[in-house]
């Protein structure tokens, strides 16, 4: 069977199929049919089912054009991949989804796991983001926290991580204290330079607007009309966890984020963040957002390595669960 689909406007058809065809040849990659583009048509042919795909997916890009987007590459198979879920989403609505925009960027979830993490974060007061590097869970975090600083949801936002892999040593470091935590707070800077004027942060900082600290300067603390991140909680343990979600005051708003993959406790010592689901699954407006290897938003590689030591501490522990069994 052939299909025919009329793209309105010529600038609409270079943005669709990219520089050199680029984008048409990563769409014809991924589709089952036959693509053939003459003019403003584009002509489907194939198996109905698989034309219906196709069409539903030029239609999605285009409507993603139509909110501004440039496509890429990626974004094409990212359109694909959610269009093949079974979800009722659409691309558009993922993809096109503006959390913060500055200077002509825009911050948005790029998969449907991230784009169901920032719904549970504007749903539910505290929300755990877990899931490998990569995943925006930190990024998309401090884009929320950002957002509802500029509507007046809240007053404050407080940024925080544990400081493990210095341990005792930190008091060893040379300079003032905040040169000692800079390295392990980096990442929340660079966040937040994304996402506001550079001139403006210092100044948010000095008024407490934004605070970024360790996670020991919580304690004692009750946090109110804040939007508070922990960030690297696998490396917390339970008693820290439990320290850190009973800072919550009234009108504030928790992400809690981590990989419960990359603990780098000592020897022994449990992670608060593997054991908290057990703790409050059930408990009403506590969310648990899972992403994976496929929420990567890194380079591609990124993806295949998760992937790649999952399977292998797979085989590892079915290596050693056999070898710990008596023979007969």
């Amino acid at each position: 069977m052939s299909t025919t689909l009329v793209v309105p406007g010529e600038q609409a058809m270079v943005a669709l199929l990219g520089s050199r065809d680029e984008l048409l040849r990563v769409i014809e990659a991924k589709l089952d049919s036959d693509i053939h583009v003459r003019g403003n048509e584009i002509t489907i042919t194939g198996a109905a089912a698989d034309n219906a795909t196709a069409v539903r997916l030029f239609e999605e890009l285009l409507e993603l054009i139509k909110h501004g987007q440039n496509l890429t590459a990626d974004a094409v198979s990212r359109a694909y991949g959610i269009l093949t879920t079974n979800t009722t989403e659409t691309p558009a609505e993922v993809l096109s989804l503006n959390i913060v925009s500055r200077r002509g960027k825009n911050i948005r979830p790029k998969t449907l796991n991230q784009k169901h993490y920032v719904d549970a974060i504007d749903r539910n007061t505290i929300t755990f983001g877990i899931g490998p590097a990569g995943t925006g869970k930190t990024y998309l975090a401090v884009a929320k926290a950002v957002q509802a600083l500029m509507a007046k949801e809240v007053t404050r936002i407080i940024l925080t991580r544990p400081a493990v892999e210095a341990g005792e040593r930190l008091g060893f470091l040379p300079g003032t204290l905040f040169d000692k935590i800079d390295p392990y707070l980096r990442p929340l800077f660079d966040a937040l330079h994304d996402m506001l004027d550079p001139d403006s942060l210092p100044r948010l900082m000095q008024a407490g607007t934004i605070e970024i600290a360790p996670l020991g300067y919580m304690r004692g603390r009750s946090l109110n009309d804040a939007f508070i991140i922990l960030d690297e909680a696998q490396n917390t343990t339970a008693e820290q966890m439990k320290m850190f979600l009973t800072r919550l005051g009234f009108g504030s708003k928790v992400v809690v984020t981590g990989d419960v993959t990359q603990v780098d406790l000592p020897g022994g010592t449990h992670s608060g963040l593997r054991v908290v689901r057990d703790i409050l699954g059930d408990v009403e407006d506590v969310h648990f957002a899972n992403l994976t290897s496929k929420d990567v938003v890194r380079h591609r590689l990124v993806g295949e390595i998760v992937d790649a030591y999952e399977r292998h501490d797979a085989r590892t522990s079915a290596a050693s669960e056999r070898a710990s069994k008596p023979r007969r």
